[in-house]
């Protein structure tokens, strides 16, 4: 027995022999999985073509990363994914560092719901799901990236791509309690212009947001357009999509999502930005007309924007 599998094992045995009451059974997410399972989530998913990347001494992050890039076809050298991401002030891998790890190598690495069926529905999809664990006591923490590639209902356990295990399986039970000392966090890493299953709109938002910054513009309007088909009415991603489409010389293409923005939103900044998109198209009187509606919603609820829709109306001749 492995040295996880034997602390695992001690502390399942310890939880299981107090007492035997109800209230030291299974943790909520597991026992609501039990009674409600997802419509439409198949009783069985296992993705086999996930790579394994064996982790080598502390670097379980950079091999789970590796291996999350690797299923959707982006291919990673786990060392360099170590130099990049691995802080050996902090004898590992911060979060945050994952995460733009992913952006590095030309993918989102996107939060999901820290939820039991948030994770198998996104298993459905064809994702895998980088998640962080707690392997040791909330005292006395053993931290670890693994990577989710499947659930079984039947058996009520994930499988998993964990340290120099291929096919980690734990019960369910066992996974909830190490998630949650873990806070629950997991990402699904995938090319820009895809999203995971069961993502909100703030985390994908965060996600192309982040993206952008390290990203070619052309990348970072896929990953806004994802965003903004999922859901039209998301402001900050229409201001994106026409930000990186102004970032990329397309100009057409900027006016048009401003616009869209600028008219669903009633949005000073995106009569702002469409005010001076259309200037910079030598579209004079429209420019005037849409900085005119910055500055008249700036001034009405939006005082943050006065100035620069000042500006842009003094610019335009307005």
């Amino acid at each position: 027995m492995t040295a996880r599998r034997a602390l695992l094992a001690a502390l399942g045995g310890g939880l299981a022999g107090l007492g035997g009451c109800a209230s030291w059974g299974d943790p909520p997410q597991t026992l609501q999985l039990a009674t409600q399972w997802p419509a439409g989530v198949p009783p069985h998913v296992e993705l086999r073509d996930v790579p394994f990347v064996p982790q080598t001494p502390l670097h379980c992050g950079p091999a789970a990363l590796a291996m999350a890039l690797g299923h959707v076809g982006i291919a990673a050298d786990v060392d360099q994914l170590g130099r990049q991401v691995f802080l050996p002030a902090r004898g590992g891998t911060l979060q945050l560092e994952l995460l733009a790890g992913a952006r590095r190598q030309g993918a989102l690495a996107t939060r999901v719901p820290g939820r039991l069926d948030a994770l198998v529905q996104e298993l459905a999809a064809g994702h895998a799901v980088v998640v962080f664990l707690n392997l040791g006591l909330a005292m006395s923490p053993v931290w670890h990236y693994a990577v989710l590639v499947g659930h079984d209902r039947e058996t009520r356990a994930f499988v998993l791509r964990s340290g120099p295990i291929e096919r980690d399986v734990f019960a369910f039970r066992t996974f909830e309690f190490t998630w949650a000392r873990g806070s629950h966090w997991a990402v699904v890493v995938l090319p820009p212009g895809r999203l995971p299953a069961t993502a909100t709109e703030s985390d994908a938002v965060a996600a192309a947001v982040g993206f952008e910054r390290a990203a070619a513009p052309v990348a970072a309007e896929r990953a806004y357009a994802a965003v903004l088909a999922r859901w039209p009415g998301s402001l900050a991603a229409g201001m994106g999509l026409g930000n990186t489409r102004h970032a990329g010389g397309k100009l057409a293409g900027a006016a048009e999502a401003f616009e869209q923005a600028a008219m669903r939103h009633d949005s000073a900044a995106a009569w702002n930005n469409l005010a001076r998109v259309r200037w910079s198209l030598g579209q004079a009187e429209p420019a005037r007309e849409a900085a005119r509606r910055a500055l008249a919603r700036a001034t009405s609820a939006e005082p943050q924007w006065l100035e620069p829709a000042r500006a842009t109306l003094a610019a335009v001749g307005g």
